[in-house]
């Protein structure tokens, strides 16, 4: 698939309503593909919506879908939708993600369920219903962590959650490549969005911002076109997580 060949081709978003997920979901509109935005909860439901306005006001196609992803069934009735309102599905990519910025020890077993349930169990199944819904050719991407590569305490149970991924990821390709489907991951570092802020005291921002050789936090600007890359003419990339992150962490 070649980049211009977007024009007409179908892409789901997981968690596609702002931040990353957002900028996906403009930019592949742009580019003539129709588009099925998730979110999660009314919290987002606004940002959903000025998505799809924005979408829709350059001529694009798209609809929206809030599913809290955690229960399976959800995950099978967003690619269900998402067949039936574009007969079919090229391009899955799933941004969903949450942290926890928490001691080992104090950590309850509530919370690690929570984490491993949004981090973990999502991609999973996600990457399972994708393979059994996408058009051949079709291409699945995963966001993970650049904590994958990190030396460092305080989050065991958001990169433990991510960690299983890479394996998902390597797994999947394996199992799909018999239809020409390949599957990736990208692994940012830490990205100037609120979803990094929530968790990070002012002097963790500091930290971060100075860690990378490259200077500065992961701007989303620069990791959408990796993603984009990787699901059209980067599609020979599979089994791989390809860390991008100005020099945060490497292996």
């Amino acid at each position: 698939m070649l980049r211009n060949d977007l024009e007409g081709k179908v892409v789901l978003i997981a968690g596609g309503a702002k931040n990353l997920g957002g900028l996906l979901s403009r930019n592949f509109a742009a580019k003539g593909a129709k588009v099925a935005i998730h979110y999660n909860s009314d919290a987002t439901k606004g940002d959903a919506e000025q998505t799809l306005i924005d979408i829709q006001s350059q001529g694009g196609e798209g609809f929206i879908f809030q599913a809290d992803l955690t229960k399976v069934e959800n995950i099978s009735k967003l690619f269900t939708e998402t067949k039936n309102q574009f007969g079919g599905i090229d391009i899955a990519i799933n941004t969903v993600g949450m942290v926890l910025k928490k001691p080992f020890l104090e950590t309850t077993e509530a919370e690690y369920d929570t984490m491993f349930d949004i981090n973990s169990k999502v991609a999973y199944f996600f990457i399972q219903e994708a393979g059994k819904t996408l058009n051949d050719n079709g291409k699945i991407c995963t966001i993970v962590t650049s904590l994958l590569a990190a030396y460092t305490g305080l989050y065991s149970t958001y990169a433990g959650a991510k960690a299983p991924v890479e394996h998902f990821t390597r797994m999947a390709s394996k199992e799909f490549g018999g239809r020409g489907i390949s599957v990736t991951g990208v692994a940012p570092g830490p990205m100037d969005t609120p979803f990094f802020y929530g968790q990070e005291a002012p002097e963790a921002v500091a930290y971060h911002k100075s860690a990378s050789a490259l200077g500065g936090l992961t701007d989303i600007k620069d990791i959408a076109p990796l993603v984009e890359f990787l699901v059209t003419d980067g599609w020979w990339v599979t089994g791989q997580t390809i860390f991008a992150n100005g020099g945060y962490t490497t292996r």
